[in-house]
Order: structure tokens, then C-alpha cells, then sequence
């Protein structure tokens, strides 16, 4: 009977979790589009995972620790997961979605300074709404 219920555990946890990387997907996908005039199906699944990233930031923490932490290690996940999908969609296939060569203290066209403050600002509502979204589904 255990094994029934972890089964079970472990198809709703794949479930919320896919609900949520739908959810940051989406909500990312209509900000870039409102902010630049359009975007890619990559940075839907981007904004995805990095939602989710900062839902699993938020849940692993106790709520000891600040908000302004986990928001600066949200930004930090951020910004490691926009480099490893910038290297992959920009320098390895060639895409040429974003490019950052323009802005101050870049690394390799792929993330910069300016961008990691933006990642900051947008930690807090990110890591609010998955606190929303776990307590609906717990």
C-alpha cells in the first residue's frame, strides 16, 4: 500500500512541477514579448526552469532565511541557467536570440551585470507565486 502512495506522490509532484514550469514559462514568454515585441519557445522553457528553480530555492529554505537571500540566490541560479542556454542556443546552434556584447560587463555576449539586477527584481514576485502556488497544491 506505501509503494501506491509514493507512486502516486511522485506523479503529483511531476505534475506540479510541470504546472509550474508551464506557468514561469508563460508568464515569462508574454513579459519578454510585452518588453521587446517578441520572443523565442526557448525562453518559454528558460522561464520555465527558472521558475521552478526559484520555487525549489524557496521550499529547500527555511523561512529563516530572508527573502533578500533568496532572492540573490534565485538571481544566481538565473543567471547560471541563461549562460548555459545562451552558450547552447547562441554560440552552439547559432540562434542569435540575445546577445549582451553591447552591454556593460558581459560575459560572452550571453549574461551580464544589468540583466542579473533585472533576475534580482524579478526573484521576488517569482518566489511569492511559488509560495501562492505550493499552498494551493499542498
Amino acid at each position: 500500500m506505501n509503494t501506491y502512495f509514493s507512486h502516486e506522490n511522485n506523479i503529483r509532484l511531476i505534475l506540479v512541477s510541470l504546472a509550474k514550469i508551464f506557468i514561469g514559462g508563460t508568464i515569462y514568454y508574454m513579459l519578454e514579448t510585452i518588453a521587446r515585441g517578441y520572443s523565442h519557445w526557448t525562453m518559454f522553457i528558460l522561464g520555465g526552469v527558472c521558475f521552478f528553480s526559484c520555487g525549489l530555492i524557496n521550499s529547500r529554505l527555511d523561512d529563516n532565511v530572508s527573502i533578500r537571500k533568496k532572492m540573490v540566490l534565485c538571481m544566481i541560479a538565473i543567471t547560471v541557467l541563461e549562460f548555459i542556454t545562451g552558450i547552447i542556443v547562441n554560440v552552439l546552434l547559432g540562434w542569435n536570440i540575445w546577445n549582451y556584447s553591447g552591454m556593460p560587463l558581459h560575459i560572452l555576449g550571453q549574461i551580464c551585470v544589468p540583466f542579473m539586477f533585472l533576475w534580482y527584481v524579478i526573484s521576488y514576485p517569482a518566489l511569492l507565486l511559488n509560495k501562492v502556488f505550493d499552498y494551493i497544491t499542498a
